[in-house]
C-alpha cells in the first residue's frame, strides 16, 4: 500500500479522538476558545521553528487557505457540535467526499467518476449507520454550519491542490502559515465572544496541548504533505477514518455500546474509504491542461482517482 496514504490517514485517525479529548478534559461551552488554541499556538511554534514566511501572493493565497483550512472550518465544526447531537454533525461530515468531488470538477476541471460518487454515498450511508440515532434533534442553524464547515474544507482542500506551494517551500512551514492565519483569524473572535475561563486545571492543559501538537501541528503536517501527492479526492475520502475513529474509541475507552447496525456501519463507511481510493480513469478538462502557473506544485497533478 503507498506509504504516503497511509501517513495521511493518520490525520482524520487522529482527529477521531477530538471528541474524546473535548468531552473528558477541556472546559465546558468553550468551542471557540478550543479552535483558537488548537490553531494559534502551534501554527506560531512552527512558525519559529521553520523562519520562513511567504512572499508576493503568498500572502493572500495563505490567508485564504488558513481561513478555509482552519479558520471557518474550525468555528463551524465547534458550533455545530454544540448544537446538533454528535451523529448528525458527523454525517454532515461525511458528506466531505462528494463536495470534494464536486469541487475537484469545478476548480482541477476533473470529471467525477461513477466509483467516485458511489464511494462518497457509500460513506456517508455508512457513518449514518454508526453515528445517527432515530430521537436527534435537529436544528437549522447547527445544520448550516456544519454543512459551511464541510464546504469550507472541501474548497480548502481542492484549492490546497489547485495551488500547489511555492518551489523551496516544504509541508512544515506550508502548514504553520495556514495554523498562524487560522489562528489569528479565531483568537479575537473567541475572546470577545466567550473570554477566557476563570481557571485551567492540569488536565485542562493536557488537553489543550495534545490538541495543538498532536491533533493540530502533526496532523495537519501530514494531511498537507499528502494533499500535495496525493489525488484531492483520494485524501477527501480518509475523512470517513475519522467517525469511525471516535465511535471505536467511545466503545472501547468510553465504555460506549456497539449495536450490530453501527458495527454494520462500519464496515460500510470503511468500504467507502477504500473504494475512494481505486483509480477511476476520469477525462481531464482542458482547464487542467493548461500551462502551470509560476508557483509549481511539490508534486505533479496526478489525475483524480476515485
Amino acid at each position: 500500500m503507498n506509504r504516503m496514504l497511509v501517513s495521511t490517514a493518520v490525520t482524520p485517525i487522529v482527529w477521531g479522538t477530538t471528541y474524546a479529548v473535548t468531552s473528558e478534559l477541556l472546559p465546558d461551552n468553550r468551542p471557540l476558545l478550543a479552535a483558537a488554541l488548537r490553531a494559534l499556538p502551534a501554527g506560531l511554534v512552527l512558525l519559529a521553528v521553520t523562519r520562513l514566511l511567504p512572499r508576493g501572493s503568498w500572502w493572500w493565497k495563505a490567508a485564504v487557505l488558513g481561513t478555509l483550512n482552519i479558520g471557518v472550518f474550525f468555528a463551524m465544526l465547534f458550533f455545530a457540535a454544540y448544537r446538533l447531537p454528535g451523529g448528525v454533525a458527523a454525517v454532515l461530515g461525511a458528506t466531505g467526499p462528494l463536495l470534494t468531488v464536486a469541487l475537484s470538477a469545478a476548480l482541477l476541471r476533473i470529471r467525477p467518476t461513477m466509483i467516485a460518487v458511489g464511494a462518497g454515498l457509500l460513506g456517508v450511508l455508512g457513518v449514518s449507520f454508526v453515528v445517527l440515532r432515530p430521537d436527534a434533534q435537529l436544528d437549522l442553524l447547527g445544520i448550516l454550519a456544519g454543512l459551511i464547515g464541510t464546504a469550507s474544507m472541501a474548497t480548502g482542500t481542492v484549492l490546497t491542490k489547485r495551488w500547489g506551494r511555492p518551489d523551496g517551500v516544504g509541508a512544515l512551514p506550508f502548514t504553520a502559515w495556514q495554523l498562524t492565519a487560522g489562528g489569528l483569524l479565531l483568537a479575537p473572535v473567541a475572546l470577545v465572544a466567550e473570554g477566557l475561563p476563570a481557571a485551567l486545571t492540569g488536565t485542562h492543559l493536557a488537553g489543550y496541548g495534545y490538541l495543538a501538537t498532536v491533533g493540530t501541528a502533526l496532523a495537519y503536517w501530514l494531511w498537507f504533505r499528502g494533499i500535495a501527492a496525493l489525488p484531492a479526492t483520494s485524501v477527501a475520502f480518509l475523512a470517513l477514518l475519522s467517525p469511525i475513529t471516535a465511535a471505536v474509541l467511545g466503545w472501547l475507552a468510553l465504555s460506549q455500546t456497539l449495536r450490530p447496525v453501527q458495527v454494520l456501519g462500519l464496515v460500510v463507511a470503511l468500504a467507502g474509504t477504500l473504494l475512494g481510493q481505486l483509480p477511476g480513469h476520469p477525462r481531464v478538462g482542458l482547464a487542467a491542461r493548461a500551462t502551470p502557473s509560476r508557483t509549481t506544485p511539490t508534486a505533479p497533478r496526478s489525475p483524480v482517482a476515485s
